[in-house]
Parts: C-alpha cells; sequence; structure tokens
C-alpha cells in the first residue's frame, strides 16, 4: 500500500508540475500583456511580466522588474485614471481603465487595464495581476470618425488654407534654424535646402533644389548609415532623434553627424514630406575625446605626489610630540582628512576616466550581500552626525558580484541622502528580493528632486542649480553608481517630488548572462 501510494504522490506531483508548466507557457503565450505585483512590499513593486508586456512597452524585463506601474505613464501624471488606480489599490479592489501610457521610445500609446486583486486565505490582498492590451488604433479610430462628424466640409476647407499657410511658416523656420535642415519628398528628392545646409557642405541652391539626395555633390550623399536611416527606421519609428553617422566627404572631409528626421504625413500635394536635421557635431566630440584625455592624465598624475603628501601627513601624526598644542593636532587631523576627501576625488575621476575608455572591469565574487550592507550603513553611521540610518528587510542569500563596487554604490546613495536631507529624522536602506532580482532602496524626506532634472541626473557632470549653490560638487557620483549597476546588468532610477523627499533604488540581477546558476 506504501508503494502504491507513493507512486500516486508522485503521479500527482508531476501532473500538478505539467499543469504549471502549461500555465506559465500560455500566460507567456499571450498576446495581452501581464504584469504580477507585489502588494506587500512598498510601493507595490511590477515581480513578473510576460514577454507580451516586454513588447508593448518596449522595455526588456530588466528595466521592468522592481518599479511601480507608474513609470508607464512618464510625466503624463495628472490622468484621471491614474487616481482611479490609486484608489482600487489603496481599497484592494478590481478595475478597469483606459489610460495612456508611453514606450520606453517615447511613443503614447492607449493601455485598456484589467486589474485584479489576489487574495491569502485571510482575506488579506498580497498581489495585483494586471492584464493589458494596446488599444491605440481603436482610440486612434474613435478619434477621427468624431472629427471627420464634427468638421466635413468646413474642415476641409481651412485645411486647405491651413496647408498653404503652414508651408510658408515652414520654409521661413528653414531658413532661420541654426543647423542644417532639408525637406525631402517620398521620393527623397530634396524640396528645399536652408542656407546652413549650403553653407555647410559647400553646395548651391541650383545644385541642390530638385536633386535626389544620394547624387548630391557627384555622389557624395550616398551613405549607407542615411540610407538605413530612411529606409529601414524612419518607416517604422517616427521620428527618429540623435542618429549618429559618420563619412568621409571628398571635398570637406569627414564629419561627425547627429540626424534628427521626422515624417509628416499629410493629404493632397503635400503627402509624405520627411524632414531632416543634420547637427555637425564633428568638433564638439573631438573636444569631449580631449576633456575624456586630460581627465584620464590629469588623475593620473595627480595621484603619485598625493600619494607621497599623505605619506609624509602620516609621519606627522605618528611624530607629534606629546607636547604638541590642540591647535596644532587640529591642523594635522584636518589635513589629513582632506587629503582623504581629496583622494577619493581623484579616485571618482579615475573611475570616469576608465568607464569612459572601457577599461572598468567587475570582479565577480561570492558575498553575503546583507553583511556587506549591515558594515557599509555602519561605517556611515560612524562618519556621519546626520540621520540615523535605518534597514529594514533582508536578502538571505550570497550574491556573485563585486563588492566594492556595489559598497560604492550604496555609499554614494547614502551620502547623498545624508547630505541633501539633513534634517531628516532617518534614512531608511530597503532590501527585498523581487522576482530574480536584488532590489535596494534608499529612501530619504529631503529637498527632493524635480522630474525635469531626475531626467538627467545620472549623467556625468550634471548638478542641479539650486543644489549646485548650497552644496557643492562635481556631479560624477550619480554617474559612477549607474555605469556600476549598469556593468551589473541592473537598473538604477529614482522616484521623487519636490519638497517630499527622494527614493534611489537599483536591482542586480541574480543570474548573469549565460550564466544558469
Amino acid at each position: 500500500m506504501d508503494n502504491i501510494n507513493n507512486g500516486e504522490f508522485s503521479f500527482s506531483h508531476q501532473d500538478t508540475k505539467k499543469d504549471f508548466e502549461l500555465i506559465s507557457k500560455a500566460i507567456d503565450a499571450s498576446i495581452s500583456g501581464i504584469i504580477l505585483t507585489d502588494n506587500l512590499q512598498p510601493d507595490n513593486p511590477i515581480i513578473y511580466c510576460n514577454a507580451a508586456f516586454e513588447k508593448m512597452t518596449g522595455y526588456v524585463r530588466s528595466e521592468i522588474i522592481g518599479h511601480n506601474c507608474r513609470f508607464l505613464q512618464k510625466d503624463d501624471r495628472n490622468q484621471e485614471m491614474r487616481f482611479v488606480l490609486r484608489d482600487a489599490v489603496q481599497n484592494g479592489q478590481d478595475c478597469c481603465v483606459e489610460i495612456r501610457n508611453y514606450r520606453k521610445n517615447g511613443e503614447l500609446f492607449w493601455n485598456e487595464l484589467y486589474m485584479s486583486a489576489i487574495r491569502d486565505e485571510k482575506g488579506t490582498v498580497t498581489h495585483f495581476i494586471g492584464v493589458q492590451n494596446d488599444i491605440t488604433l481603436r482610440k486612434k479610430a474613435e478619434q477621427e470618425l468624431k472629427m471627420q462628424q464634427d468638421l466635413m466640409e468646413k474642415r476641409i476647407e481651412e485645411r486647405t488654407q491651413s496647408l498653404k499657410d503652414s508651408e510658408d511658416y515652414l520654409a521661413s523656420i528653414i531658413q532661420t534654424v541654426r543647423e542644417s535642415l532639408i525637406v525631402l519628398d517620398q521620393k527623397f528628392n530634396v524640396l528645399s535646402a536652408n542656407d546652413h545646409f549650403l553653407r555647410t557642405f559647400k553646395v548651391n541652391i541650383e545644385d541642390t533644389i530638385g536633386k535626389h539626395l544620394y547624387d548630391l555633390g557627384n555622389g557624395q550623399w550616398d551613405i549607407p548609415k542615411l540610407k538605413e536611416l530612411l529606409v529601414s527606421i524612419l518607416p517604422t519609428s517616427n521620428p527618429v532623434e540623435n542618429f549618429e553617422v559618420e563619412h568621409d566627404f571628398p571635398y570637406i572631409g569627414k564629419k561627425l553627424m547627429l540626424l534628427n528626421a521626422y515624417r509628416v504625413e499629410l493629404k493632397g500635394n503635400y503627402k509624405d514630406r520627411i524632414l531632416l536635421a543634420i547637427e555637425d557635431i564633428t568638433e564638439r566630440r573631438e573636444i569631449d575625446r580631449r576633456k575624456d584625455d586630460f581627465l584620464s592624465i590629469a588623475s593620473h598624475e595627480l595621484k603619485t605626489p598625493l600619494t607621497t603628501i599623505k605619506g609624509y601627513v602620516q609621519v606627522l601624526e605618528r611624530l607629534m610630540p606629546e607636547n604638541a598644542s590642540e591647535k596644532y593636532r587640529s591642523i594635522v587631523t584636518k589635513t589629513a582628512s582632506y587629503i582623504d576627501r581629496l583622494n577619493n576625488l581623484i579616485a571618482e575621476l579615475l573611475d570616469v576616466s576608465r568607464i569612459q575608455t572601457g577599461n572598468i572591469e567587475v570582479h565577480r565574487a561570492y558575498f553575503d550581500f546583507d553583511k556587506m550592507v549591515a558594515e557599509t550603513v555602519e561605517a556611515m553611521q560612524l562618519a556621519s552626525v546626520g540621520p540615523k540610518i535605518v534597514i529594514k528587510g533582508k536578502i538571505g542569500i550570497a550574491y556573485n558580484g563585486d563588492e566594492p563596487h556595489i559598497v560604492q554604490v550604496i555609499t554614494n546613495l547614502l551620502s547623498n541622502a545624508i547630505k541633501y536631507a539633513p534634517e531628516s529624522p532617518e534614512v531608511v536602506v530597503y532590501l527585498s528580493l523581487v522576482s530574480d532580482y536584488i532590489k535596494v532602496s534608499v529612501m530619504d524626506s529631503g529637498m527632493g528632486i524635480s522630474y525635469e532634472n531626475q531626467k538627467r541626473i545620472f549623467e556625468r557632470f550634471f548638478r542641479v542649480g539650486e543644489i549646485q549653490q548650497r552644496f557643492p560638487g562635481m556631479g560624477i557620483g550619480l554617474y559612477l553608481c549607474d555605469q556600476i549597476v549598469k556593468n551589473h546588468g541592473g537598473s538604477l532610477w529614482v522616484d521623487s517630488e519636490k519638497g517630499k523627499g527622494s527614493t534611489f533604488s537599483f536591482t542586480l540581477p541574480l543570474k548573469q548572462k549565460g550564466n544558469d546558476e
């Protein structure tokens, strides 16, 4: 009987496993985007998404897991449906909304979202499941039908006059913008070109207007990358921004150009115009290269004398007379402290230099993540007289990564939280496992960051204006953090509101690409 029971149990377990695998495959095969959020964690983060959700939003899984769903609305935060969703989550209710979302490339799409609460045996809402469908085409059809019904013949007359006015207005813009701008028809024939284009590329108006783009300048513009932009990319992604093209022109030399292309879809004689803006960034890129070279050389050259000075100060500390005055002791101590600060700054500059040249390396090894965070927090707390640092949650496993680099990230985020929120009662470090990612959040209740500045704070040397005035710095700490996290295959972001504090979060994948462990 025991053998039979064991056999039955094994058969039942296998059937359950097959059922689970079948359900997983079915969800991933669904054409609807499906996500699962954890309502027991702060900010209800996404812990699962299927392939259709990635395809619908343009984000990959590593950029989705750990985020709250509102990141899809970007700065379109005042939609009425967002408040309906918020109330439903707070009250543990089901709801269905139609909401404007934005793909990773900034493209708007309408999302029909069915959201349901998942409760445990005690009735507590533990998770939410969201089923999402792209209804952009339906919305567009509804809007177009309404416009046709409302406008009819009056709109046609206005459109005719508007087209003429637009053509005149566009012509004036083309001549006044301070970069090369040309207008093409659907067959890539040049309809107009501004004076900046003629001067920059040393061509005349007679040999440009009415000519095929690829034939300009005896075939100088027959450029493979330009063809890729116009033929392959622009028809499927409108507009195309910051597309780099490098080409060696026979008459004017090598140029590095930044192209912005926009396809204008109009009716009648003006159908399918292509606006092509060309910015010559050859000189700017060379200046950036020289700055990077200077940064690298200066950092290395400063390191040697600073090491010597630090050695001398350490000798002064060891040989300090017992009867030395307090002023003398204070000067030596402060000197050592400022040398350490300068040494850390140079180390960051060296890291920036290595990142720019592609020489920064990730040395992976397993380490106790919770212990690393605790030791980092303890060191920061001892060195700071600011808010109390509180750790909440835990990981509970070893992580395979570059421990000194991860310590550098957490130290920098804590340092910023203390620096920009000195009057906060506490800074919270929240640790959690979200799906197969480690998530770390550093929360403060300080001055906060505007949405516009949030877009740029991870750029190299960027500093927010009002922060720069109150807290001087070079703006490289967050840039380094972002690069370190990306080198580990993770994602770093900020949620903040002016006057209401900031939460910096990053995720680290437990599985590296090509590693099944």
